[in-house]
């Protein structure tokens, strides 16, 4: 058997604490220090007096011999922390995979659309490409804006050149993502943050996609102009299960000054409770302050 991510934790813990005391007890009771115990034995490593009733008490020496036996083993030691690596990073600190802790294969990766590149045998010449990239292989100062795309039919269907009145030389389009690209999106709009370039959010116009705008730091929202959406906006398009979702919006909408264009975009889904699916959104689009002041906006 191998210790368990919660053995080394409990593990590491326990040599914090003998810095500073000869000895730490911990109740035999607990399903970690029984797994511990249990792996001792099959190893040979006695725990004689250490051992009470109640108790098992750890003391540098013991410490030094789960080390010992673990670096026999191939394994990592103690005070190796596998949580957040991938399997791969694992692999370099011993034979030991904690799948329960490692970093997800997709954690890291992002779908982003780019102008294409020069065309490629086998393929049709497109104006775009589509790319699953490692988040961090990005250089967030070569492009101008980040364009934020809530549904994937969406961000397949999406040419930045449709934004009205957009000075962009090189925008860099993502799909917000969902269980396979979602965490990966959260560190890039993090990270794209601490730019201060416009991060505009193209969505559904319902109070989840405007909530789901301001959660990921958006600057902006890509929505058909205001007469047009006026005019399509519909009931079936907010769902009353959004009704919640409402609430910080109303809180948003009183954080922005008399005369803000985004007061007359909230006032359709929270006074005329009417809102627009994005697959719906036919006309040229145009970018919408939520408030949030940038460079190159």
């Amino acid at each position: 058997m191998s210790l368990s991510p919660g053995a080394y934790k409990l593990l590491r813990g326990i040599r914090e604490r003998l810095r500073r005391a000869p000895g730490v007890e911990k109740p035999r009771s607990g399903k970690v220090v029984a797994e511990i115990e249990a792996w001792c034995a099959e190893h040979d490593i006695e725990l004689g007096v250490r051992r009470s009733t109640k108790a098992l008490r750890f003391d540098r020496e013991l410490l030094t011999q789960i080390d010992d036996t673990l670096a026999a083993l191939g394994q990592p030691a103690i005070d190796v922390d596998l949580s957040g690596l991938t399997s791969g990073e694992q692999a370099g600190r011993g034979s030991l995979e904690a799948k329960s802790v490692r970093e997800s294969p997709r954690a890291r990766r992002v779908l982003v659309s780019l102008a294409a590149g020069a065309p490629r045998p086998g393929l049709v010449a497109e104006t775009r490409e589509y790319r699953d990239l490692d988040r961090r292989s990005l250089d967030l100062g070569a492009f101008d804006a980040l364009i934020q795309v809530e549904n994937l039919d969406g961000f397949y269907a999406f040419d930045p050149d449709s934004v009205a009145g957009a000075r962009w030389r090189n925008p860099l389009v993502v799909y917000r993502g969902d269980t396979h690209y979602g965490g990966g999106f959260a560190a890039l709009a993090e990270a794209w943050a601490a730019t201060a370039k416009p991060h505009c959010y193209l969505g559904d116009f319902d109070a989840s996609g405007v909530g789901f705008a301001l959660a990921s730091r958006a600057t902006h929202l890509l929505l058909p102009p205001r007469e047009w959406l006026e005019q399509h906006a519909t009931p079936d398009h907010l769902p009353a299960a959004q009704m919640t979702a409402q609430a910080g919006l109303r809180d948003h909408r009183d954080t922005l000054p008399d005369g803000h264009p985004l007061r007359e975009h909230l006032a359709l889904i929270l006074d005329e409770q009417r809102g627009l699916r994005q697959q719906w959104f036919a006309e040229r689009l145009v970018r919408v302050s939520l408030g949030r002041d940038v460079v190159g906006a």
